[in-house]
């Protein structure tokens, strides 16, 4: 049995797709994942499953679907890759902002092709980085007016992006004991 973060994207986002995060975690035990616990009202969930990650994320989504009737995307992630992800950050030293470092978690590796041709970095050199399966974005100003990072890379390199902040990653990694 392995330890995971769901991180559905779009949940209770500006009102939409609302799902209380009871009903979420009632929904996540009756697909039979147990020590369920769910971090903020934005989508993020932890729990235990046999089950391998690429089947869970699918699984989550295709119940969300049955089950609430609205289309979310999830991307599952296991301890060890959050915490490959907290540690790979080449921003660590200057984000003094946990609200303001973001984590956008990549559905899969880019083609480097398309890499090359789309690198994110040059959207802002100095506060965007590339991880593996994932994009650090360093927002000094705020959030509001950084770039596009997520949009960009979906448009261009063809993979699913749903972001969370420091904190919120800082967080799930606590929640899965890591």
């Amino acid at each position: 049995m392995a330890r995971y973060a769901a991180l559905l994207r779009g949940i209770n986002v500006g009102g939409n797709k609302k799902i209380a995060m009871a009903e979420l975690r009632r929904f996540l035990s009756d697909l039979g994942y147990t020590d369920v616990a769910t971090h903020l009202q934005s989508g993020n969930a932890v729990f235990t499953s046999k089950r391998k990650p690429d089947k869970l994320a699918t699984e989550i989504e295709k119940g969300i679907e049955r089950e609430f009737g609205m289309t979310v995307r999830c991307l599952v992630r296991t301890g060890p890759e959050l915490r490959k992800a907290l540690d790979g950050s080449p921003f660590r030293d200057v984000a003094t902002n946990g609200s303001r470092m973001l984590v956008h978690f990549l559905s899969a590796s880019p083609a480097p092709k398309l890499l090359a041709a789309h690198d994110p970095t040059q959207l802002a050199p100095d506060e965007i980085a590339i991880g593996d399966r994932v994009v650090y974005q360093w927002c000094p100003n705020g959030i509001q007016g950084a770039p596009p990072v997520s949009a960009f890379v979906e448009k261009n390199l063809k993979v699913f992006v749903t972001a969370r902040n420091w904190n919120t990653v800082t967080k799930l990694c606590e929640l899965l004991d890591t």
